[in-house]
């Protein structure tokens, strides 16, 4: 009776964690295509394309949008309702795909695809990896979000600098750095489950939060890697 009780939990543990991140990488992807098709309307649409890269004012204000959005639903999710949680979260991925439809002015059409294919079966592995280790990854996580830091810091400077060497080096320290952090934030999301799964308004806004995590985690990691081995026009 033991061993059936102890199965019978452990069964129950897997539907909630699979439950959870069924609706975590559900909303990821949902968001992730609305970022493509914002981006394929941006730059198949003058008018659009012209209002977003007409001006530096407006092109920054937008990703100054982006940026505000990801601090105030990380740091108020609690305090809205989950159809909010998730109207932002879409209003976000559509920001972001009017800023990132840059990259379609820069790099071929093959090489987009063939980086976005590159960076699906990379995520998919560090993903599936942090879904199946029973090593803790906190250590992982805690190195790579120091990383993170560091890559922020050295962007910043590069900007001023505008070094074609060091722009190479941040590029290839991304790809590790979120390589790292979809399987750390994986792992993350799958303990969540326990707590995410109390009700479903706690539930739905667990996972917009951690479809936004991993999200990023996607969006830097393709945006890395398209900089280092996409083919410019």
């Amino acid at each position: 009776m033991y061993n059936i009780g102890n199965e019978q939990v452990r069964q129950d543990i897997l539907r909630v964690q699979q439950a959870f991140l069924t609706k975590v990488y559900g909303w990821m992807m949902f968001g992730l295509l609305i970022t493509a098709l914002s981006s394929l309307y941006t730059i198949t649409n003058e008018s659009v394309l012209e209002f977003v890269f007409s001006s530096k004012i407006t092109f920054f204000g937008l990703m100054i949008a982006q940026f505000g959005i990801v601090i105030f639903l990380t740091a108020r999710i609690q305090k809205m309702s989950s159809n909010m949680a998730q109207v932002m979260f879409l209003v976000y991925s559509a920001l972001t795909g009017l800023t990132l439809s840059s990259i379609f002015l820069a790099y071929t059409a093959e090489s987009i695809v063939s980086t976005f294919v590159i960076t699906s079966l990379m995520f998919g592995s560090m993903a599936l990896y942090g879904y199946v280790t029973k090593r803790d990854l906190t250590g992982v996580g805690q190195f790579m979000f120091m990383g993170l830091i560091g890559v922020v810091i050295a962007s910043v400077v590069n900007i001023f600098m505008r070094s074609d060497s060091m722009s190479w080096l941040i590029s290839f320290i991304s790809v590790i750095v979120f390589t790292g952090l979809t399987a750390y934030d994986t792992q993350k999301m799958k303990a969540m489950a326990y707590v995410m799964m109390e009700g479903e308004e706690v539930a739905s806004k667990g996972a917009i939060l951690g479809a936004l995590t991993l999200y990023l985690d996607f969006i830097n990691l393709f945006l890395a890697l398209l900089r280092l081995f996409g083919n410019r026009k």
